[in-house]
Formats: C-alpha cells, sequence, structure tokens
C-alpha cells in the first residue's frame, strides 16, 4: 500500500465498532459476476478464490463467504488483521498481512479481487498491474468507497438541521483531510484507465443504516481527518465529539445519545471483468 493509517490496536478495534459492513455492495457485486458463474460454470453454487484487499478489520471480508470455497482478506496493519482475526468464525476465510501492489497469491488463480474503501491509498500505477496479475480470465474486479464529507442523517422534521450539523463538522475536518482520502473522482479514475472492456461505474448507491447518535460519532472518530486532529490537538478533537453531540441531541429534541437516528452511505463503484 502506498500509505499506512489506522495502525493502532485501538482505532482498529473502533473501526470494527462503528464503520459500516456494504452489504448492499456485495449483492451487486455477485449479481454482476451471475453471468460468469451461469454460464462458464454450469450453475456452480460458488466461485474458488476471493481476495479482500486492503480488508481492514474484515467487515466485508466475511460477507464474501458464503459465495466462495476460499476468501482471503489482506492489509498491511497487523492490528487490523489481529481485530479481523479474533472475530472471524468463517472456517473458509484467511487472512495475511501484504501491501495491496505485493500479494502473495499465484498468477491467473482469484475470481473476485474487492477492495472496500481502501483502493484509494493504493499506488494507483502498480495496483492494477498487480490485479491483473493475480485473476484469473473472466476474474472480476471491484473497487467500491464512499466519501466521508458525504454522509448523511436523517430524522424526522430535524432532518435539514441535522446535515447543517453535519456540513460544519466536515467544514471543520477538510484541513485534516489526507490528499488522497476517498473521493469519487479517485475511482473514477480507476475506472476509466482499466482496460478491461466488460466494466461499470456507479456514482451513486444509497445504503442506509440505522445508528444511535453515539454510534455516529464514534464512526467519525475513527475518519483519518479526525484522527490527524487528534494527533494535533486531543483535546480540540474531544471538543469537536462533544460539541457536534450534543447539537445533534438539541436539533434531535431529544437528552439521550442512544437516541437511534438514519445515517445513509453514498457509495461510489466500479465493477470490471478480465478478457
Amino acid at each position: 500500500m502506498a500509505v499506512r493509517l489506522f495502525e493502532e490496536s485501538d482505532h482498529a478495534a473502533a473501526y470494527l465498532q462503528y464503520r459500516m459492513t456494504p452489504k448492499e455492495m456485495v449483492t451487486r457485486i455477485m449479481d454482476f459476476m451471475k453471468p460468469k458463474v451461469e454460464n462458464k460454470f454450469n450453475h456452480c453454487d460458488k466461485f474458488n478464490l476471493a481476495v479482500d484487499v486492503g480488508c481492514g478489520c474484515g467487515q466485508g471480508t466475511v460477507l464474501l463467504a458464503p459465495f466462495f470455497d476460499q476468501v482471503v482478506g489482506t492489509d498491511i496493519s497487523p492490528a487490523q488483521l489481529d481485530v479481523a482475526q479474533a472475530n472471524n468464525a468463517r472456517p473458509n476465510v484467511t487472512y495475511r498481512q501484504c501491501p495491496a501492489e505485493e500479494l502473495p497469491l499465484e498468477s491467473n488463480q482469484v475470481d473476485l479481487l474487492v477492495a472496500m474503501t481502501a483502493a484509494h491509498w493504493f499506488d494507483r500505477q502498480r495496483f492494477p498491474k498487480e490485479v491483473d496479475r493475480v485473476l484469473k480470465p473472466g476474474g472480476c474486479l471491484a473497487l467500491l468507497s464512499y466519501a466521508t464529507n458525504d454522509m448523511e442523517l436523517e430524522y424526522g422534521d430535524a432532518t435539514s438541521a441535522l446535515n447543517n450539523i453535519c456540513e460544519e463538522l466536515y467544514a471543520v475536518l477538510q484541513p485534516f483531510r489526507h490528499p488522497l482520502a476517498s473521493t469519487s473522482n479517485i475511482y473514477l479514475e480507476l475506472f476509466e484507465s482499466c482496460s478491461y472492456t466488460d466494466k461499470e461505474w456507479n456514482g451513486r448507491l444509497r445504503a442506509k443504516r440505522t445508528v444511535t447518535v453515539n454510534s455516529y460519532i464514534g464512526m467519525v472518530e475513527t475518519l483519518s481527518s479526525y484522527q490527524t486532529l487528534k494527533q494535533q490537538n486531543a483535546a480540540g478533537a474531544k471538543l469537536l465529539s462533544d460539541n457536534i453531540r450534543n447539537k445533534l441531541l438539541g436539533a434531535m429534541q431529544v437528552s439521550s445519545p442512544e437516541t437511534e437516528l438514519t445515517m445513509i452511505i453514498n457509495y461510489f463503484y466500479m465493477l470490471a471483468r478480465k478478457p
């Protein structure tokens, strides 16, 4: 991987607790792969091998387990992989530490290579070459992410006020965003540069989750921009979290930070099939 982040053990544990699992996207990926299963493998129930690159704590990795004989999650961070392994109860899922650009796999053996909210950290010259090396003919690539400053909240008549508060939060964190933090432009460039002709792009897939106010704040605190602010000014980061929490509660006219609301994540993704 070109960038190393999210490697502290506390951060990895929070990542597992608060980050959202991309269930809708796994369904979309498998729909893209189905024609290959039916035409080439005569209605075979499962593929052989999926690889989740930059798997982090394994939230997305385990979602692939029902569809493959083997699933391998890879990441550069030992702390993230420790969390992933500790929470893995699937016998067909394993984890390996390695850079995204140097996968410990033989050539032409992978049915699906996926990177979920991770590819923007990779070396964009070397990673596509590694993808092409390990994918078997007909194998699929799926890259997906969402912009962390493009998430919305819903709570009845308070929805507009909540999103104004979110915009205030994202504006404060903007100076601390890494230049390679996830944007649709990065993924669109990867899509346009992909040489595979069988490919598709979707710039907006809305996924809804029910979360508590505290869970939303916890998710925000896992963002790389928040972590950078925290490293530079821990007291200021805590004050920001507390202020945003209190403003959200005030707009909702509730007192408990365990009150539930709806969070909307706007995914973008590319899918492609190797000839």
